[in-house]
């Protein structure tokens, strides 16, 4: 399966280089330019790197509770 389109770079490909030492997309990209011209795949590299999950993000119009323990902003 092809995770990155521009440069034909398969899904082993990109495993193989992690195998090999790649830790970060940047580092992916270094050694197979996968991430660089669109960045579609850049989420795809990400988990396969173990980097998928994305911070998680509070709905517009609501802030997140002050730690307990600490003062509200005023």
């Amino acid at each position: 399966m092809y995770v990155c389109s521009c440069f034909g770079v398969t899904e082993e490909q990109v495993k193989q280089h992690v195998e090999n030492g790649a830790c970060s997309p940047r580092q992916i990209a270094s050694a197979c330019k996968a991430g660089t011209d669109c960045g579609s795949c850049v989420r795809r590299i990400q988990a396969l790197l173990g980097r998928g999950a994305l911070p998680r993000r509070e709905p517009a119009g609501r802030t997140p509770a002050a730690p307990a323990g600490l003062p509200e902003a005023a």
